[in-house]
Formats: C-alpha cells, structure tokens, sequence
C-alpha cells in the first residue's frame, strides 16, 4: 500500500467539515450558486454525508461532509474514513478542522485500503495533503502496517498456512535487516516445544516456531508473541460449521503482531524487538491431539487437554515459556483467543491484561489517544483454581462458561514469571460490518496503540 499523502503545498480541492453547530456559518460563507447547490441536493450537517460543490467550469470547487456535533453523546473520530470511498479521483485538504485532525488523516489513509487478491478491488486514487503540524510518515508507517494485518488476516487458509506466515515473517525480517530462524514439524519435540507441535501434528501443513529479532542488544528487551493458528476446525472438539466460518482469521494474533513489529522497526526505536510466532493448523486426523490428552509444557508443568478447541493458549504458552527465559523488559502478547471476550466487550472492543498498573495506564491512555480501544480485565486470582486438573499440573480449559477470557489469560500467567512486565490482549482481528476507516474483513486492532506506547518508550 503506498501513502496516500501528498506533499504540502500540492494543489488540493477543500473538503469543509460541517456540524450542526457550524453548518449557518459555512453556508453563509459559500457563494450563492454554491449554496443553492447545496440546497437543492438536500444536503444537511449529518455525520456522514458527503456533496461535492461544483466550481463554474465543472470541476469540484469545495466538498462538504457531515460530523457529529460536539456535544454529541458519542463521535466517530474515523469518520473522515469514509471519504476515499465517496471522492472522485483527485488530491485533497482539510479546509477546517474536524474533531481530530491527525486521527481523521489516519482515517482516510485507513479507509483507502482494499484487499484485491483474488479479484480486481483497486484503492481509491485519492491522496490527502496532511494538516500542518501532522507527521504524516508516522501515519502513512501505521496505515501500510495495518494493511499489512489486514491482508493476512482475508488471505484465506488454503494461502496463508504456516509455511506462508512464516515467508511472510521471513521477508519482513529481511527487509528490516533482522536475524530469522524457525523451527518446523519434529524438530519442535526435539528443542522442547511440545503444546505447539502437538496442536499442529495432525495437519499435513507442518507447525512451526518463527523467531525473529531486531535492534541493539543493547537496548531495553521487547517480546512479541503472536497465536499463529492458521485455521481452527477446533480438533476433536470441532466447530460447528458456522464457528469455522471466518477461522481463517486466527492467526489474526500474529498478523498485528507483524504489524507492530513493522511499526517499530520502520521508525527505528531505541530497543531490542524479539517476534516469536507459533503457527500451526489445528486439524482434524487419526493423528489429532485428545480431550485428556497431557502433554508436558516447555517450562515444565503438566497440561491436561480439557478443549481442544482451547489451542491458541497452548501454543502461546510455549512461546511464552521461551520468551520468558530472557527476561525481557517487557513481553507483550496478542491472539484471538475466546469467544467470552467478544460476549463480554463485543467485536470492537479486545481486553487487555496485565498487573503492572504503569503498563495499564499507558495502554488504556494510548488506545484512547489512538482510537485504537482495549479495556482492561482483571487477572482475577479467585478465578485461576479453574485451571486445576486431577491427574496433571494445569488444565487448559476450566469448566462452565464463567469467566473464558479471564481464565485463559491466567492460564497464559502461568508460564510468564520473570519478564518485568507482561500485557496480554485477547483481540478480535476482525470487522464484522465495515465502519469509517474500518471496511468489513480482518482488522488491525491494539497494534497501533501499543506501537505509540512503545514510541513514548523507546523513541
């Protein structure tokens, strides 16, 4: 995706932002056959509504377009995203501003994306001349990220297995300079990571281990753990059709991961960025991992298969176990993990956990700043009980319904001890209806507000 910012200066049509409260005083400014136009095209301050005004020789004088008011009980900073979408051809300007000018920039860029893979979807040709005083390199870095995520997540299974998102991870690291190994198929049990071969052994797609890292040595340690599961029938514990519909999205963990990591290394920050990426098919075969089945962890406690439709914490827990062992500065960790999390907070809105409440500050902070939202959710002790199993150290699934998104970021908190921080978020990947900015289809989600965190950090 290239960037859809022109430079300062360019020759622009205005696009005015009109609001309730400011819609008397624009249209008194227009020229009469300009406001007539508006007039006679219906056109009223709704967010969302577009018109472009007509200059005398027939091309576009001025567009005008529909925000919420300020004292609106809610406001859509994205909604500018839904221009790219509605403009003809051509370089345009904020002529006022909206409500936040360097969140409606991001916006449009946002909303310029499209995933044409498999059939012709071309971006609109529309480029923005950014506000002053906008850094539009760090906006255009976050919109080619998130189209990164984006495109993995609607690449279907049948392209995008585990050997694919390891490629994908491998050219990334290339192009950034940084040091790429994996490790695949048998190999996993022979340098102990056990729940990531034992998720992915039934598939003939074999799982693998992507460990990348970048940066001084030097500088602070900072862990990012992606859930690379590729498609998830649910093992022998399998989905109904319908739960399997959109699966090709759970390996949307390591897709924002990807992006984040592409975030940080484009704008150089000043620390030492380590990716780690199970990524595995959980398939169904004779082969297939069991309800009851126990398998021993990298880190050394015992798990008892309680659902193996509970996978992606397994395989994080490996990859945590090793991240762990470094003791990093900070350990972040991404995946779509529970179904419990989106009854809880809905598609839109991913929890985040962590117990270091600097960290949950700054998160909360940046995902507000952002327009990037995450809501924090307890690590609730009275809870991790839950995961006790008869025969084995831990289960990987409690029992009942109460409770999923808690109990698995506890089970994850087992294998976390001697990072100095640790965040972990149970993200959705996914839009289901499309939104300013937001088209329906994989998403980009937590990864533009912890990239701002880690800039606060480490610029």
């Amino acid at each position: 995706m290239s960037s859809v910012f022109e430079t300062a200066g360019a020759a622009s049509v205005p696009i005015t932002f009109a609001t309730r409260t400011n819609w008397d005083a624009i249209r008194s400014e227009l020229p009469a056959p300009a406001r007539q136009f508006a007039e006679a095209n219906g056109f009223a301050p709704k967010p969302g509504k577009y018109l472009a005004l007509p200059a005398p020789d027939g091309s576009i004088a001025q567009v005008l377009f529909g925000l919420e008011d300020d004292g609106a009980k809610s406001r859509d900073l994205f909604r500018p995203g839904s221009l790219p979408g509605l403009l003809p051809p051509g370089v345009y300007r904020f002529a006022n501003a909206p409500h936040d000018p360097r969140l409606a920039a991001l916006a449009f860029a946002l909303g310029c994306y499209r995933f044409g893979r498999y059939r012709k979807n071309e971006a609109p040709d529309v480029r923005l001349v950014p506000p002053e005083g906008i850094d539009a390199a760090d906006l255009a870095r976050m919109a080619e990220a998130a189209a990164l995520a984006r495109d993995l997540i609607n690449t279907p299974s049948n392209d995008m297995g585990p050997e694919e998102l390891a490629e994908v991870a491998r050219r990334l690291a290339a192009r950034y300079g940084a040091s790429f190994s994996c490790i695949v198929g048998d190999d996993l049990l022979q340098q102990n990571f056990p729940l990531v071969h034992a998720v992915g052994m039934a598939s003939p797609r074999a799982p693998r281990l992507i460990d990348f890292s970048w940066g001084d040595p030097a500088h602070p340690k900072v862990t990012l753990v992606g859930k690379g599961v590729c498609f998830d029938t649910g093992g022998l514990d399998l989905k109904p059709s319908s739960g399997m519909l959109i699966m090709k999205k759970d390996m949307g963990g390591a897709a924002n991961v990807l992006a984040l990591a592409q975030m940080v290394m484009d704008a150089k920050l000043k620390l030492r960025l380590r990716v780690l990426i199970p990524a595995v098919e959980n398939a169904v075969a004779g082969n297939a991992f069991r309800p009851l089945d126990i398998f021993k962890s990298r880190k050394g406690p015992t798990v008892e298969i309680g659902n193996t439709d509970a996978e992606g914490r397994l395989v994080l827990a490996d990859a945590l176990a090793l991240a762990d062992e470094e003791t990093p500065d900070l350990l972040i960790d991404l995946g779509t993990l529970t179904g419990a999390a989106r009854v809880a907070l809905g598609p839109d809105l991913p929890p985040f956990y962590t117990n270091d409440e600097t960290l949950a500050e700054s998160v909360a902070a940046h995902a507000k700043g952002e327009n990037d939202p995450m809501w924090r959710m307890p690590l609730w002790p009275a809870y991790d009980s839950w995961l006790d199993s008869k025969v084995a150290d831990i289960n990987n699934a409690s029992p009942g319904g109460f409770a999923g998104s808690i109990t698995c970021a506890l089970f994850l908190q087992r294998f976390v001890e001697q990072a100095k921080s640790w965040l972990h978020v149970d993200i959705y990947g996914w839009t289901p209806s499309a939104k300013p900015g937001r088209p329906e289809g994989g998403e980009c989600q937590a990864a533009r507000a912890i990239y701002k965190l880690l800039s606060q950090r480490y610029a």
